[in-house]
């Protein structure tokens, strides 16, 4: 393992700047409804090229200790930040796509030094925050299959090779998905998976794909489950684009992200409301100045083609659902995870609940992790 630095060139911010200033804009559409409005684009634009502050940003992601190391051939780099607190439990959290280690920027004080925080110093964490595969610092992948079990896997690679042998997986997004695979494959080790959602739908369904034929067992569901099933399917009829060109052409869109920066804002800016705009191009920024905006989708491909195992997890797993983001349901999700233990459902917060409502992300975190430290 190696520390590691940020530290973006001059050069390439002002390369962004001067991408940033030499549009050109796509012809407006004669309605809404036709994706990402430009009057929405062209204020994060300006705001991006004229007030956001990278050098910020960076100096608040060194201001944790970096390492990088190589794990099954790829390059792996994270965050590992340790709690004062003699003992605290190992955590590892995951984020997802288009976000960033960014994500936990806002709940690395608070679970590391609750005492601090004026929390329950019992509660403590010593965190380690990766980035995925093919995302941020830890760089393009050279091979393919690096799905969230291959990622999974790779993790406890990385808990296991800091010493870590008793540790809890939380994550947000793809992070949901993989982190209960951490769970699967280094069950002697993982006390608890903690996640934002749980991707489980009817029986036969195709991740984003609606059915031709409604599956049998929806018409069973109790009328609240029912709802969510309507939720999931306008979702996937209106909204799953971009999981579609993801996992089946990610290099066909790869050469517009890597080279247009406003392209890049435009695409990943869709799944990404509720976020204040400096948080927003956090995340499009580190896509853009990393050089992986045309690889980070790949996961949803390696997804498709390495799907991850049917058989239900049984390390406790927690969530915590916010609004505004996919519902789990709950007959699905108990097919999918036979030992739920925790089940929130909170009233603000969004997708990005560690930085639109990191208080209740915390307490949550909290709240789960004290019924399996010991």
């Amino acid at each position: 393992m190696e520390t590691f630095r940020i530290e973006v060139p001059d050069a390439e911010l002002a390369d962004l700047r001067d991408r940033l200033a030499r549009i050109r804009w796509a012809p407006e559409p004669p309605a809404d409804g036709y994706g990402v409005s430009g009057s929405s684009i062209r204020k994060l634009v300006e705001h991006w090229r004229d007030g956001y502050d990278w050098r910020a940003v960076e100096a608040r992601l060194n201001a944790h200790p970096q390492f990088t190391t190589t794990i099954d051939g790829a390059n792996v780099h994270f965050l590992h930040v340790r709690s004062p607190e003699p003992d605290a439990l190992p955590l590892i959290l995951t984020h997802g796509w288009p976000g960033s280690v960014a994500e936990y920027l806002d709940v690395i004080g608070p679970l590391t030094d609750p005492r601090a925080h004026g929390l329950d110093p019992a509660l403590a964490f010593h965190l380690v925050i990766p980035s995925l595969p093919g995302f941020g610092w830890s760089g393009p992948v050279t091979e393919p299959g690096w799905g969230p079990c291959r990622i999974a896997a790779a993790w406890a690679v990385l808990m296991r090779g800091l010493g870590y042998r008793r540790y809890g997986a939380a994550g947000n997004d793809w992070g949901s998905v993989i982190s209960p695979e951490v769970g699967r494959v280094a069950a002697s080790s993982v006390v608890g998976v903690h996640v934002t959602q749980i991707f489980s739908g009817p029986e036969g369904d195709v991740p984003f794909h609606p059915p031709t034929v409604e599956p049998a067992s929806v018409a069973a569901l109790p009328p609240d489950e029912r709802a969510l099933v309507e939720g999931l399917r306008h979702f996937q009829r209106t909204m799953a684009s971009y999981h579609h060109v993801h996992a089946e052409q990610p290099q066909t869109l790869a050469y517009a992200l890597s080279d247009s920066p406003v392209g890049l804002l435009a695409w990943n800016s869709q799944v990404m409301g509720g976020l204040d705009p400096d948080a927003l191009l956090t995340h499009v920024s580190i896509h853009w100045l990393t050089g992986t905006a045309g690889t980070a989708p790949r996961i949803y491909l390696e997804d498709f083609r390495h799907p991850v195992p049917t058989t239900p997890t049984t390390v406790p797993l927690g969530l915590a659902q916010f609004p505004d983001d996919a519902q789990a349901i709950r007959t699905y999700a108990r097919r999918d995870h036979a030992n739920i233990v925790s089940w929130h459902l909170f009233d603000r917060g969004g997708h990005y609940g560690s930085q639109q409502a990191p208080d209740l992300y915390v307490a949550d975190l909290q709240q789960f992790f004290a019924q399996l430290r010991h």
